[in-house]
């Protein structure tokens, strides 16, 4: 059967405007006005809601193993949880270790498929690096995989040496495939780290203090230094120090071809957060810094050097100890606990799949830092631009996938735990006022969540092979 969403207000990346949208199948097929429609058509009346491109989120964990735990999102809850909050389309990441990538890839899929309920891909972690690795690289297009990361730091078990990093961004780069880059010292990381636990802290607040500033900004140069004599594509990851902006925006000043990723918390929460009583929430790799950065980052968002909001979701319980109601049923999993009293226990992640699009809509859009069609830009179309998905996702054009969301800008809620559908015991904005909120929420155009309902199901989401990296900016 056919929809027809009729005087919605459509927003893209470029523009806002008053038009119909239709679809039949899985596919936008018109928009316009007057629209020629069939007897049995459905028709949904947005009068007054802005009509919206899904969210894609290019930076999550699911079903993620740290710590002696697990993240505690799976590949159903969590894209549930980002169903909810706008976003049907997620990138998570394949753990790398020292079988061939097909059956890295393999063991994801085998995960992710029969439980995601929005559509997904996957991003392809590179910890080691060898003749082996370097020939299976290129093949990783033929898997759907057009994008890879790297890191810096996680000394021993993630972290590749300069020299490799610069070696696996000349073999993307040759094969039209993304590097992605962790930036931080992990030599220093560890100094810093050894020398806070014999002085005795245990405190969240010593988890930040064991990340300088510096060592993200300095990695981001060394990064984008890299990357240009490399003749390679590189995107930063959840860029949290002012500093990387400045060297960000310095690096694409001088023609090198570098992307730059924040997330929400990156922009609201601060070093005073991890030194609260319950500050183990917060504990988070990179680590929340100061005010004075997340100004910086909201300019960076506000003004087109950063090119992409996400989330990096990996979320654990704050007390798993305690168990929660999920769909009905009790769930407890082991979380922040295992760190109380060593801050270097405590699992680092965050929730926030789910809370990207209303928070950034509430204060961004709705305090006038960004235009709706600049949270469209930063949250969907850009993202899927990057990662080789545009048109099919990020856009309301015809023949595009019917990814979209109905976007009630007067709703207004009380946010927090009760509200998001993360599989956790606690969410990072508990209690905020927010104003605009997803009402209608369609994955290839079949409806998911619609009123506030879970319409959707385990095993609904298609995996998305992505082409090859090609964006232009």
């Amino acid at each position: 059967m056919a929809i027809l969403i009729k005087n919605g207000t459509l927003v893209t990346a470029a523009e806002q405007y008053q038009a119909d949208l239709l679809i039949d199948g899985e596919r936008i097929t018109a928009q316009g006005s007057g629209l020629p429609v069939s007897a049995d058509t459905q028709i949904l009346n947005a009068a007054g809601k802005y009509v919206l491109p899904g969210g894609v989120d290019a930076h999550v964990h699911l079903d993620l193993p740290m710590f002696g735990t697990v993240s505690s999102d799976d590949h159903y809850t969590g894209t549930k949880a980002a169903a909810f909050g706008g976003t049907t389309t997620v990138i998570d990441f394949v753990s790398h270790d020292q079988r061939p990538l097909t059956a890295c890839i393999e063991d994801l899929m085998e995960k992710a498929g029969p439980k995601a309920a929005v559509d997904f891909g996957f991003h392809m972690n590179i910890t080691h690096w060898d003749d082996q690795v370097a020939k299976e690289l290129p093949g990783l297009l033929s898997n759907g995989i057009s994008s890879i990361k790297v890191f810096s730091a996680y000394n021993g078990r993630l972290r590749l040496q300069d020299g490799e990093i610069f070696q696996v961004l000349r073999k993307a780069g040759e094969n039209g495939i993304l590097t992605m880059l962790h930036a931080e010292n992990g030599d220093v990381i560890d100094l810093l780290t050894s020398e806070i636990k014999a002085q005795g802290h245990t405190q969240p607040i010593w988890h930040a203090r064991s990340h300088p500033n510096w060592g993200a900004v300095e990695a981001v140069l060394r990064g984008a230094a890299l990357a240009a004599q490399a003749k390679a594509p590189l995107y930063i990851v959840h860029m949290n120090v002012a500093g990387e902006v400045d060297q960000l925006t310095y690096a694409r000043e001088h023609g090198i071809k570098v992307l730059g990723e924040t997330c929400p918390q990156y922009l609201f929460f601060s070093e005073e957060d991890l030194e609260r009583p319950d500050g183990a929430k917060w504990v988070c790799s990179p680590p929340m810094r100061k005010k004075v950065d997340n100004a910086r980052l909201w300019q960076g968002v506000m003004n087109g050097e950063i090119q992409v909001v996400a989330t990096d979701h990996c979320p654990f319980f704050y007390d798993g100890t305690k168990p929660i109601l999920f769909e009905g049923k009790p769930v407890a999993i082991p979380g922040k606990e295992l760190g109380a009293g060593d801050f270097t226990k405590i699992p680092n992640g965050l929730p926030g799949v789910g809370d990207r699009l209303p928070i950034l809509w509430t204060y961004g859009v709705g305090q006038g830092k960004i235009s709706p069609s600049r949270f469209v830009d930063l949250c969907s179309t850009t993202p899927a631009r990057i990662f080789g998905l545009y048109p099919r996702k990020g856009c309301l054009s015809p023949g595009s996938d019917a990814d979209i969301v109905i976007w009630d800008p007067e709703c207004q809620v009380k946010y927090g735990v009760q509200t998001a559908q993360h599989r956790t015991d606690y969410n990072l904005y508990e209690g905020w006022a927010l104003q605009g909120m997803p009402e209608t929420v369609f994955l290839r155009g079949k409806i998911i969540v619609q009123h506030n309902q879970w319409l959707g199901k385990p095993g609904m989401g298609k995996f998305l092979s992505r082409d090859p990296f090609s964006y232009q900016n």
